[in-house]
């Protein structure tokens, strides 16, 4: 099946409704690299950043994961730059909980005083009177994790949060978490040849929670011979069936591969429009759990 053959639309890849609220197609977009270099200022070239968003939403995504740290505010105020006013089905994700001091380098900072602070600095820059999913980016070890939960639990309530979320966390963080308020989503690190999360997503497609993973191109180190193989047979990319690989491991799984590229921003959804065989997911599940 050639990926040239299929209309290239992010709607090809289903649909899955976040928190029971909340339907978004599946195959999203990650807004960290279209930032500057080290993930750290504004991008190099400002109008391909804005292009490359426009282009994902005219493709079918109504799903942008974004973050406070990328830049850090950039991702989000080219966002609101380049699709304020937004669709209505367009749902943005974004987190907080890391601060930047400096280009790659991240520091954890989860108390809820940071994190209200951190809601009000990304509704500002979203231009949101509230913000459809907003992740905690990950647990502090000098914060209580029940702590940054119930502060996020507390800004629902008060409107600014439609939806709570998780990111970098373990199975025991999800079940604490989830006896506070009702979690919508997961986003860890997982891909075709990363699997180390594979328990997070099972008990996440068990109990209708998002997952998303991030690094969901990881699998471009180990592009062995089955890869290759399934991507000669689809004339598409070795990228392109580790994307639908990852649309195929679960109902609930939400890849949002990023790029600062139109071009490869076209190539990734058109993953969308991959389906593969059984013999060829279960040859390639096999060869990434042995990468």
């Amino acid at each position: 099946m050639s990926t040239q053959a299929q209309p290239v639309s992010a709607a090809l890849s289903g649909t899955f409704t976040l928190g029971g609220e909340l339907t978004v197609n599946r195959l999203g977009f990650g807004a960290m690299r279209i930032t500057g270099e080290g993930i750290w200022g504004p991008p190099k070239n400002k109008k391909e950043a804005l292009a490359v968003l426009r282009r994902a939403v005219e493709l079918g995504v109504n799903f942008i994961d974004t973050a406070d740290s990328y830049g850090p505010d950039v991702s989000e105020e080219l966002i609101a730059e380049a699709l304020h006013p937004y669709p209505k089905d367009l749902v943005i994700a974004t987190k907080g909980g890391w601060l930047r001091p400096g280009p790659n380098q991240w520091t954890h900072e989860a108390s809820p005083e940071h994190l209200r602070k951190a809601v009000e600095g990304s509704l500002k820059r979203l231009r949101l009177d509230r913000i459809d999913v907003y992740q905690l980016h990950a647990p502090a070890p000098a914060t209580p994790f029940r702590d940054s939960v119930q502060a996020l639990a507390e800004l629902q309530r008060e409107g600014k949060i439609r939806l709570v979320a998780l990111s970098n966390v373990t199975r025991e963080h999800v079940e604490k978490a989830r006896k506070i308020v009702p979690i919508a989503s997961v986003q860890n690190r997982y891909s075709f040849a990363d699997r180390e999360w594979e328990n997070v997503v099972d008990y996440c497609e068990q109990n209708g929670i998002g997952f998303i993973p991030w690094f969901p191109l990881g699998a471009g180190k180990v592009a062995g011979e089955a890869l290759n193989r399934a991507a000669k047979a689809h004339q598409a990319t070795p990228m392109q069936v580790a994307l639908a690989w990852l649309l195929q491991r679960s109902p609930a799984m939400l890849p949002i591969p990023g790029t600062s590229s139109v071009q490869h921003v076209e190539e990734n959804i058109a993953a969308a429009g991959v389906k593969l065989t059984k013999s060829e997911f279960e040859e390639l599940d096999r060869a990434g759990m042995a990468a």
